[in-house]
């Protein structure tokens, strides 16, 4: 069944609010604020993985597996949330189209309203922020360097229209 489908036969009023954007864009600091407003419940990917494997999760092919491990474990929970009525914030990156393509499944089984919250912010501010971040660490971030986040950048994929989400752009300058 396809989003706009869903949209028709939706019996609940929460949301599911996730996130797209480059390394330090402001992602976290975003879903935070949407949280509050919402009144949602936070769920932050950073933060279970670094207390789930905090030892283990040394490389990126290390952060792949953890990553799909606890989406295969949060997929039944949030769409429990959600069809119960309670909206619900995912600070997980949805910065490539395969990334975003988890969400659909959720959007689709709780029958929820979504949104696609889309930072656009130029490289020159996301390592000003990155460098700023990385001298005060939010719980569940590692350090970054320039080179780690060009290298994570090369792969980001703006979303587009065609992916079927409702997206709210948020422009940094």
């Amino acid at each position: 069944m396809a989003l706009k489908e869903i949209k028709m036969i939706m019996n609940t009023g929460a949301e599911l609010h996730f996130f797209c954007g480059k390394a330090a864009a402001g992602k976290t600091t975003l879903s935070k604020q949407v949280a509050s407003e919402k009144n949602a419940i936070l769920i932050s990917e950073d933060i279970w993985l670094s207390k789930l494997y905090p030892d283990e999760l040394n490389e990126l092919p290390d952060y792949v597996r953890f990553s799909n491990r606890l989406k295969s474990v949060l997929f039944d929970h949030v769409t429990d949330l959600l069809n119960r009525g309670i909206s619900v914030v995912l600070d997980f990156p949805g910065n490539t189209v395969e990334q975003r393509s988890w969400f659909k499944p959720v959007i689709e089984k709780a029958g929820c309203n979504h949104v696609l919250h889309y930072i656009e912010a130029s490289d020159t501010l996301c390592k000003q922020q990155l460098h700023k971040r990385n001298q005060d660490l939010p719980e569940g971030n590692a350090p970054l360097t320039n080179e780690f986040f060009d290298f994570v950048t090369s792969y980001f994929q703006e979303p587009c229209s065609s992916e079927g989400f409702n997206i709210k752009k948020h422009v940094k300058n």
